[in-house]
């Protein structure tokens, strides 16, 4: 009898035992949820069931009896992050960070019957949020390399977070670690993210600066397909095909787009573009063998300057591509005729021709040859006047067209219109 007694004696300490254990477990999730529908209003308030929940759950982890149940593992992560997210201690917090993410890895290993999915997913974004804060902070600190770090560290643990991967990317593109940028904004667009015209606006610079023509090619002839009415995306493929030496393929598939949709006026609109943007990019050509003559000229006192072939042949190049847009943006006027931007564009391209001719004059060196030389030129400034009077008629606050309009009056040397125009453009509202 005394043997039983005793027997029941001992299972009753055990049972006891046990029991005490589960309700630390039990403790640490009431406490923890005392804490949590507390916090965001009363911090103060809700801080001593944050502790409570603390003692409990160390108790629980303590014991071989619930030390590796999901349910132990999940509120440990849960309090630990909570406890980080508000120690102002980094070392403090740092050891706290580490304990909950140990906690957080084995809470999804072991809830295989998925029972403790939201307090899994609460550590989660309480762990991500410390990381975001952190990155936040850096980055306002000019601090880039360290934003990527934490916000890197954010999206490791919400991985389908798009924020987190804005940040991570943005963080990356100002710390100049362009291919981690690419990376990120590239698992952005695969994502249901709403502004990923904005992204790939932004990533044919990322790899040009990686060093990655085809890259930036590919990318932005992608982003076109993918919204073929945004003109700034337009623009930029027109601008990337240029620095990659591809204008021949940009014009052929401009030519393709436009025979699909020949009343299209945009397409005519970024024909003429590409062209104008042909001939401007043949000007720093012609600008390195100015310079060049210029020199040779200084260093042989008292000599004339003389054409440059080379010069004339750049410049012929360049009107010709002048005169193609002209005729692009002369087609999207005729379906519009009141297409602002093609007119501004119009008059530009009429009158460049122009303004060229006018610096060439200089060269020669026959008072009769040079009178012919500037009849040429003012018959080209009245070719460009209608087109830029119009501009300003129809905005009149654009600087850009104020702007051609006195480069007009400048070229026939009209002085009072060119003054007058310029006065226009002072008073024009200063752009913040």
């Amino acid at each position: 009898m005394k043997i039983k007694v005793l027997m029941a004696a001992l299972l009753g300490v055990i049972t006891i035992n046990a029991f005490a254990q589960k309700g630390e477990l039990s403790n640490a999730q009431t406490e923890y949820e005392k804490y949590d529908g507390l916090a965001r209003a009363n911090f103060v308030l809700a801080k001593p069931s944050l502790i409570n929940a603390k003692t409990s759950i160390d108790k629980a982890s303590a014991n071989a009896k619930t030390a590796a149940l999901p349910q132990t593992y999940a509120l440990k992560a849960a309090i630990y992050a909570s406890i980080a997210y508000k120690d102002t201690v980094q070392t403090t917090a740092v050891t706290e960070i580490a304990t909950s993410q140990e906690a957080l890895s084995k809470a999804k290993e072991t809830d295989t019957k998925k029972e403790y999915t939201k307090l899994i997913q609460h550590a989660s974004l309480e762990l991500a949020q410390i990381q975001l804060d952190k990155g936040v902070k850096a980055y306002q600190n000019k601090k880039y390399d360290e934003a990527y770090g934490a916000f890197d560290a954010a999206q490791k643990i919400i991985p389908d977070d798009t924020t987190a991967m804005l940040y991570t990317g943005i963080s990356a593109a100002n710390a100049k670690n362009y291919p981690a940028a690419i990376s990120n904004y590239n698992k952005l667009l695969a994502t249901g993210y709403k502004d990923k015209a904005k992204i790939y606006a932004d990533m044919p610079t990322l790899y040009l600066l990686n060093k990655d023509t085809a890259g930036a090619v590919k990318v932005i002839s992608e982003a076109v397909t993918k919204y073929p009415t945004n003109g700034d995306l337009r623009k930029e493929e027109i601008e990337v095909s240029l620095q990659a030496g591809q204008q021949s393929n940009l014009v052929s598939k401009i030519e393709t787009a436009i025979k699909a949709d020949p009343n299209n006026k945009a397409l005519y609109y970024y024909a003429g573009l590409t062209y104008s943007q042909v001939a401007e990019s043949l000007q720093k050509d012609i600008d390195k063998l100015q310079k060049a003559d210029a020199k040779g000229t200084k260093a042989k006192s008292g000599s004339k300057p003389v054409a440059n072939p080379q010069i004339a042949k750049l410049q012929q190049t360049r009107a010709e591509n002048f005169a193609k847009a002209a005729d692009a943006y002369k087609k999207a006027v005729e379906i519009d005729h009141n297409y602002f931007e093609a007119i501004l564009n119009l008059g530009y391209v009429s009158m460049a021709p122009a303004i060229d001719a006018y610096n060439a004059a200089r060269f020669l060196n026959d008072q009769k040859a040079y009178d012919a030389e500037m009849k040429k030129v003012t018959a080209q400034f009245e070719v460009a006047k209608p087109y830029l009077l119009k501009a300003v008629e129809l905005n009149p606050q654009s600087v850009d067209a104020l702007t051609n309009l006195k480069s007009y009056y400048l070229g026939i040397r009209d002085t009072e219109n060119a003054n007058a125009t310029q006065k226009k453009i002072d008073a024009l509202p200063k752009k913040q």
